[in-house]
Parts: C-alpha cells; sequence; structure tokens
C-alpha cells in the first residue's frame, strides 16, 4: 500500500518537552502521510506559535513534568502550552497527545490530572516498562483500533493519571490505570506510548535512571531491556499500525 496515494501535503506541529521524548516512529509515519513536521522544543525557550492556521494537527509529547507544574517557574511553558491546546479544541484543530500530552488534553477539556492511586487507603502506582493494555473496541467508532487485538502488550511511563473528559469514548486501559486512551472529537490521547523506538527508549532509561530504580528496583533497567528483546517486534508492529490509524483519522485520511 501507497501511503502517499492521494494525499497534499499537510503541517504536523510537534512540541516536544525533553530531548529523549521525541516524536520516534511517529515521524516516520508522519512522513510516509507526506505530512511535513515543525518540532518546537518548548524546553529550550522555543516559542509556541502565535496562530494554529498554518497547521493540520498539533501533537504534544511526553515528559516527566505534570499538569500541577503549570505554575512552576521551571516549566513556565506549560500554560502558554494549555492555551493553545484550547484554542485548538476550540478551533476543531486535529491534537494528538502521548503520556504528558495526554494529560494536557484532557485537563484543557477540563477533566481532573492526578496521580495514579490504587487501594484503600489509596497508594500512588507508577507503570514504568513493559505491560499488558486491554483495548476497548466496541467503543472504537473510527477504527482507531483496528487491526490490533483486545490485548496487546506496550511500553509504559507514568506516574499520573486522568478523568476521561465528558462525552469522550474511553478506548484503552490496563489493570492498575483506568484511563489510557481516549477520543474526544478530534482530540487523541494516549497514556501509553506507542511512538518510542529502540534508541528513544535507551535514552529514556539514561535520562530516568532514578526513576526506573525507584520504581523498578536497582535491575529494573536490565529487566526493561530483557523485555524490550521479547516484546519490541510485536509492540513496533502494533504501535506503527495504531500510530498510522489515529493519524489517518485525525487528517481525515481514507485508507485505500
Amino acid at each position: 500500500m501507497d501511503l502517499r496515494y492521494n494525499l497534499r501535503m499537510k503541517r504536523a506541529l510537534v512540541l516536544q518537552h525533553v530531548a529523549h521524548e521525541g516524536p520516534g516512529r511517529l515521524r516516520a509515519t508522519l512522513d510516509a502521510l507526506n505530512v511535513e513536521v515543525e518540532v518546537r522544543r518548548l524546553d529550550r525557550g522555543e516559542a509556541l506559535p502565535v496562530e494554529l492556521v498554518p497547521y493540520d494537527l498539533v501533537v504534544v509529547m511526553g515528559g516527566p513534568m505534570g499538569v500541577a507544574d503549570v505554575d512552576d517557574p521551571d516549566h513556565a511553558y506549560l500554560r502558554g502550552e494549555l492555551e493553545l491546546l484550547r484554542s485548538a479544541l476550540a478551533e476543531d484543530v486535529p491534537v494528538l497527545g502521548f503520556c504528558l500530552g495526554a494529560q494536557l488534553i484532557a485537563h484543557a477539556l477540563g477533566a481532573r490530572v492526578y496521580p495514579n492511586q490504587l487501594g484503600e487507603p489509596p497508594l500512588k502506582i507508577r507503570e514504568v516498562g513493559w505491560g499488558p493494555l486491554t483495548l476497548h473496541h466496541e467503543a472504537d467508532e473510527l477504527g482507531l483500533l483496528s487491526g490490533l487485538h483486545d490485548a496487546e502488550v506496550t511500553l509504559h511511563w507514568h506516574g499520573d493519571t486522568f478523568d476521561l473528559p465528558t462525552g469522550a469514548e474511553w478506548l484503552a486501559s490496563t489493570l492498575h490505570c483506568r484511563h489510557q486512551m481516549f477520543r474526544h472529537g478530534r482530540a487523541i490521547g494516549i497514556q501509553f506510548h506507542p511512538e518510542i523506538d529502540e534508541a528513544g527508549l535507551e535514552q529514556l532509561l539514561d535520562a530516568d535512571a532514578a526513576y526506573v530504580r525507584a520504581t523498578l528496583g536497582r535491575q529494573g533497567a536490565e529487566r526493561i531491556r530483557r523485555d524490550t528483546k521479547r516484546f519490541y517486534a510485536r509492540y513496533r508492529e502494533t504501535g506503527d499500525r495504531l500510530l498510522q490509524n489515529v493519524v489517518r483519522a485525525l487528517l481525515g485520511v481514507m485508507t485505500h
């Protein structure tokens, strides 16, 4: 299948917060769909655009910061980023968010974002590394999950979660985190990480070494690397399919 079939050039704005959480394999998906990619490194002081007219898609990547850091001067760009997302939602500009990006979209839609917790009394739960994911095909009106099984193994890397925005389709969950993916109109939030490639995972392991140790113990990084050898081939296949489905749906590209 030629993914460039009958497509005009479109333009995606990618908002990146740290060096080790870039677009990854999403870039190849956008390239194949003839989408020009413009990356803004907000952590390096690169400015948000004044208007959204030039863009057909806004993509918000992950990062170790969170919605709770909106008033932190070290992450001053988050407030402007939220305002940009609210404008995109109001103007019906397609928006896609991964991890932090999904949380920011949920927050812009009025949903609560907070530390992931389980039990009584509640204990904070982090999901870090490879783990199962349940996909809710019955709620999927656009075929975003087409080609995926009801359960897949994917890469998780988060400590926060969010309530499902009012009116959103609930598309994925895990045992320890109820809301893993949603669609609200032309906005899609993905809490897990279908976009990370092997090189990006190594960068993530290096940059977040302390976070991994605190979550999985001293051998946590080695465990993730072992699991990568076991799961990566299928993860790449399903992740690329999901990314293609999502981008096609957001840009209104029909499958031929």
